[in-house]
């Protein structure tokens, strides 16, 4: 299982990285059993490719095996530009992600805006929350 186990009630900025790192690199593997393994069953999800909120890991894991079985996968996934806001048992974690993507031709590289939403649940630091945008290029700005 993916999860953290956190000893007490209150979370710790190297809880949340740890949580946060083992979700990005089972992502980066395109392990499906660890990644979803790091979200509560009731998480949401929004991503700015998508046409409609996803609104529990049941059906985030539904779009992911389609894509899947389309032939698509990571190559890989960097995180970058990190912050973390604890908020007793909730810690909101915020970075840019820059990952590659291929479905057997030519890679896809695109540099986005992340936030999840960790919650800690009975012991273990789930993410109960993912928001993934589009984040402009420094000449966009």
């Amino acid at each position: 299982m993916s999860t953290i186990t956190a000893p007490s009630a209150t979370l710790t900025e190297s809880q949340v990285h740890e949580a946060a790192d083992r979700l990005v690199a089972a992502f980066a593997a395109t392990d499906t059993a660890a990644y979803f393994a790091c979200f509560a069953a009731e998480a949401s999800f929004v991503f700015h490719t998508e046409p409609r909120r996803l609104d529990d890991r049941a059906a985030y894991h539904r779009l992911w095996a389609a894509w899947v079985a389309e032939g698509w996968r990571v190559e890989s996934c960097r995180s970058s530009a990190r912050l973390v806001q604890i908020h007793g048992e909730t810690a909101v974690f915020s970075h840019d992600v820059l990952t590659t993507t291929s479905t057997g031709g030519p890679a896809e590289t695109t540099l986005e805006r992340e936030t999840i939403v960790f919650r800690l649940i009975d012991g273990d630091l789930l993410a109960v929350h993912e928001h993934l945008s589009a984040r402009p290029s420094e000449d966009q700005r």
